[in-house]
């Protein structure tokens, strides 16, 4: 029996998605379709909050349930994957929310899939998806007729074989391997804003100023008070500069602030143009913080939006946790 707000969120999935399709109920979606509407459902509300993570493999969960179609959302942490596999007689589409996932083709290269893209496809299409990054993923999947059968396989010389199920084949570990790989790798700072940038969903300035104040949501300036008393404030926000960013709001840590309550916190970075918040951002994400983001353009976008500001004086994070 579903529970109230898995009622919710299947109601907002038909009303949103397959509303209007009156007696259409069964007719099968194509990849086209479903690519729609995963990425429509992907930018609705109500359904992140339900997203957890586990150490252990990927955490996911269906969201509806159809004569047609059926809807998933999976969370990914760096180093999880589905190794090979198909859908059975189920076409499918998947979107990227936020981080970032690399999808594999038997004789291909990997592709990297970023926020807002995604892949759709026929029957018995056969993929491995994973992520390979150094933060956390979550994405949304819609099948039709609605997933009842994955068939997995592994390579063999260059070929795919059936597995057989409960076979160990570790490639959860392949992934860890070459994510310890990138790691090592020797990167350019533009490099490393621009992978920083792919995990993200940015705020515009406007975006952030209407969820200031939302519950679990926390609005954080990581620049120095140099700048802050040259440029001046934002009403609200959490002062934690970028040298104790991490032990301030790494819920784990003897240092954090008391608003670091757990590993779902919405924070929200800005710095002066929006260069070095998203670089924090992404290290925030490492941590764990896998809503964590920051704001194009960062104060002085806030500043040009015409949006209200301070006198470079802004509360603190000096409530750490002892």
């Amino acid at each position: 029996m579903q529970s109230g707000i898995e009622n919710a969120v299947a109601s907002q999935a038909h009303r949103g998605l397959v509303g209007g399709q009156g007696e259409a109920g069964g007719v099968l979606k194509t990849p086209e379709e479903l690519a729609d509407i995963v990425s429509r459902f992907a930018a609705s509300d109500g359904w992140m909050e339900r997203v957890r993570l586990r150490t252990d493999g990927r955490w996911y969960e269906r969201l509806y349930h159809g004569p047609d179609h059926d809807l998933w959302v999976i969370s990914w942490l760096p180093g999880q994957s589905t190794g090979f596999h198909d859908h059975g007689a189920s076409s499918g589409a998947f979107v990227v929310v936020t981080g970032s996932l690399e999808e594999r083709r038997p004789g291909e290269q990997a592709q990297s899939i970023y926020p807002g893209r995604g892949r759709s496809f026929g029957p018995d299409y056969t993929h491995d998806v994973g992520n390979g990054s150094l933060g956390p993923a979550i994405s949304i999947h819609a099948y039709s007729p609605p997933l009842d059968e994955m068939n997995e396989y592994e390579v063999d010389e260059g070929r795919l074989v059936p597995r057989e199920r409960g076979q160990a084949d570790g490639l959860d570990e392949v992934w860890r391997v070459e994510r310890q790989e990138k790691r090592a790798g020797r990167l350019s700072v533009e490099q490393m804003l621009s992978a920083a940038r792919a995990r993200l969903q940015r705020l515009s300035a406007r975006e952030a100023h209407d969820a200031l104040g939302k519950a679990g949501t926390i609005l954080v300036d990581i620049r120095p008070e140099s700048q802050r008393a040259a440029e001046g404030s934002i009403p609200g926000a959490l002062v934690v500069e970028r040298n104790v960013l991490e032990w301030r709001l790494d819920p784990t840590s003897s240092a954090r602030l008391a608003v670091a309550t757990d590993h779902d916190v919405h924070v929200i970075l800005f710095c002066s143009e929006g260069y070095a918040s998203s670089l924090a951002a992404a290290a925030l994400q490492d941590l764990g913080l896998w809503r964590a983001t920051d704001m194009v353009g960062g104060f002085k976008a806030w500043r040009a939006a015409g949006l209200p500001i301070g006198d470079g004086g802004p509360r603190c994070g000096s409530d750490a946790v002892d």
